[in-house]
């Protein structure tokens, strides 16, 4: 049996560091890659922690907007039926600019925190773009109720018109009282509160009554004269004129 000389045990020595080195270049790649991925999450803990302090720092603004937003959205009683008060909205704004909707069905009423959502799903409209433009526009106009979503167009078989399918999601809240929203015209909400109030007028508000139902001016004497004329005045007899006045 040879004895092991220098020479081999100088290479057995070299291969073995490559090894070392090798298996150490292997680990470092794979923790390199490691590193990133942990970075990559860091950075996103980080800028979602820095977005949730400024939503917080922001949370009068936001609570402002919260409110505004809600005094536009109408209340009704837990239990009531809704699906007729917004159809009947859509329907007037579509007669209105001329959009014929021929087929609408309402959908299953959603929670979404404080505020419920009901869809309207219009399978089939037909109207021209000017008319659906309109229609668009006076749907916005109805502040932060309705909105039109997952709208789709495609040319009509009459000239110049279009048709397609739209959802209308109409948002509303639930109380104990029903209340009209915020926007709601002057008219109505002054006839609301006279009914409220049975009928009786503004305050401070004066009114006057008719010429012939003024009160009687009282002679000194304890008699009543004629509607409009100060005591100590006789009204002339008939056939007689009338003094001039100075």
């Amino acid at each position: 049996m040879s004895a092991v000389t220098s020479r081999e045990k100088n290479m057995l020595l070299v291969t073995v560091v490559l090894v070392l080195y090798a298996a150490a270049a292997l680990t470092f790649k794979k923790q390199i890659a490691n590193w990133k991925a942990a970075e990559r999450i860091y950075r996103a803990a980080q800028k979602k922690v820095q977005d949730e302090k400024d939503l917080i720092a922001a949370s009068g603004e936001w609570s402002q907007k919260y409110g505004r937003i809600r005094d536009l959205m109408p209340v009704f009683p837990y239990g009531k039926d809704v699906d007729t008060h917004w159809l009947n909205i859509m329907d007037s704004v579509a007669e209105r600019n001329g959009v014929a909707i021929s087929r609408r069905q309402t959908g299953v009423e959603k929670e979404v925190g404080d505020v419920f959502e009901l869809p309207i799903d219009c399978k089939d409209w037909e109207a021209s773009l000017e008319s659906l433009v309109k229609f668009l526009y006076d749907m916005s106009q109805e502040g932060a109720m309705l909105d039109v979503r997952q709208l789709t167009i495609r040319p009509s078989n009459r000239p110049g018109y279009l048709k397609g399918s739209f959802v209308l999601y109409c948002a509303y809240m639930r109380g104990d009282a029903e209340k009209p929203p915020a926007g709601a015209p002057a008219s109505a909400a002054r006839q609301a509160g006279a009914a409220a109030s049975g009928g009786a007028p503004e305050a401070g508000r004066t009114e006057e009554l008719p010429a012939e139902a003024a009160p009687a001016a009282v002679e000194p004497d304890g008699t009543a004269g004629e509607p409009g004329m100060t005591g100590g005045e006789a009204p002339p007899a008939p056939g007689e004129p009338a003094e001039p006045q100075p």
